[in-house]
């Protein structure tokens, strides 16, 4: 099981940001990114989700204030990230708001947190972003005026070929994940075993240094 991250890490940029009335009176706090801000990773999720509060740590970031925070998704996606060889990854969302009803984030949603990711990355400058789900990916390739066609069929791609996608105007590479939730059920249908995927994946992020 991963650490619990330190809240003392988390990238506060906004507080009380209201730009999305509907977000703003669902969630229960907004969930910020989180972690190293030196690293070479990345990690993208579309939103964080309702979160339990009940769990002891691993809430959500809907309460804890901190992406990839649940007891699922969270925990499996840090996982992931050592798994690939970045154990300190920043991680947060496109959208840092839990949407109501667990619904997906809107497109005047994410165009309206798209500055507060635009500005995580030019803080952070990683060598790679690793973007987990199909919004989390197309969230992406929208800043770069790009449109995401066919995701699993996309992942599967990048992973067997160990490439990143094409994402004019940023120097980091862009590797598409799959969701945490949906990784069980997609693996099997693209025929990978899940060595395999972690492999391709590695593969993928070290197209960064390669270009470099």
């Amino acid at each position: 099981m991963p650490e619990f991250p330190d809240p003392g890490t988390r990238n506060v940029l906004r507080p009380g940001c209201e730009r999305c009335p509907a977000l703003a009176e669902s969630r229960h706090c907004i969930s910020w990114g989180q972690g190293d801000r030196d690293a070479d990773l990345v990690v993208v999720g579309e939103a964080p989700g309702a979160g339990d509060p009940d769990a002891e740590q691993w809430r959500g970031g809907n309460y804890t204030g901190m992406a990839y925070t649940t007891r699922h998704s969270g925990r499996r996606v840090r996982d992931l990230a050592a798994a690939l060889g970045h154990p300190d990854a920043y991680f947060t969302n496109a959208v840092k708001c839990h949407p109501p009803e667990n619904r997906d984030p809107t497109p005047e949603e994410r165009e309206a947190c798209a500055g507060h990711l635009e500005t995580e990355l030019a803080e952070i400058q990683p060598a790679a972003v690793l973007t987990t789900g199909k919004h989390a990916t197309a969230s992406l390739l929208s800043l770069a005026g790009r449109d995401l066609d066919g995701f699993v069929a996309t992942v599967g791609a990048c992973v067997r070929e160990g490439r990143s996608l094409d994402w004019p105007g940023f120097d980091a590479a862009l590797v598409p994940a799959l969701h945490p939730s949906y990784e069980d059920v997609w693996l099997s249908r693209i025929d990978l075993s899940r060595d395999a995927y972690v492999a391709g994946l590695r593969d993928a992020l070290a197209s960064a240094r390669r270009q470099d």
